[in-house]
């Protein structure tokens, strides 16, 4: 990878607000916590992390082009503008950044939407992403809780919450945020 840790916290951190690069820190932080818990790679989870964001201030006119022009998966187009950062995140890690781990890249790909067979490293950031210790919502300390002994019981209580906060506001729900849910109770369910 051609950029060092340090290069590219300076890289990521310059392309957001203050308080989001706090939010992106406590991600990292959590990832690495979880990695570690769970069995896996805190180089990884940490890259992932620090990269998750990194779109997400650009304006939505350069994310819907981004998609386009790469040829990305335009069904988010029709979707939440919130789902965009993550696809186009993880074509600037790999474009930009370097990064050509291929799990990594999914890591920060999924971690708004989720996936059908999330990979532990899927699972670590998307659910980083709603524990980390910024975050304040409605259940976020029982989603907390759950992350101290499954992954899979807390990402189904976070996804849960963001489903509930979709119907709520009358929002389209991505089909795959479902799938990925579905996927995680059978898994549950399996163990």
């Amino acid at each position: 990878m051609g950029y060092s840790r340090e290069e590219l916290i300076t890289a990521v951190s310059g392309q957001m607000p203050e308080r989001r690069w706090g939010h992106t820190l406590g991600v990292m932080e959590s990832a690495v916590m979880l990695a570690d818990r769970f069995g896996e790679d805190a180089h990884r989870a940490d890259l992932a992390a620090l990269l998750h964001d990194v779109a997400k201030f650009w304006p939505i006119e350069q994310q819907e082009a981004v998609i386009r022009d790469h040829g990305l998966n335009a069904e988010l187009l029709d979707y939440d503008k919130q789902l965009l950062h993550a696809e186009v995140g993880a074509f600037v890690a790999q474009k930009d950044y370097g990064v050509e781990d291929a799990g990594v890249l999914d890591a920060i790909r999924y971690h708004t939407s989720g996936r059908i067979g999330m990979t532990k490293l899927d699972k670590i950031i998307c659910l980083a992403d709603y524990i980390e210790p910024g975050r304040d919502f409605p259940g976020v300390n029982r989603i907390r809780e759950l992350a101290g002994h499954s992954l899979e019981e807390a990402l189904v209580a976070g996804l849960d919450s963001t489903i509930s906060f979709l119907i709520e506001k009358r929002k389209r729900i991505f089909p795959l945020t479902v799938l990925a849910r579905n996927d995680l109770i059978q898994q549950i369910n399996r163990k």
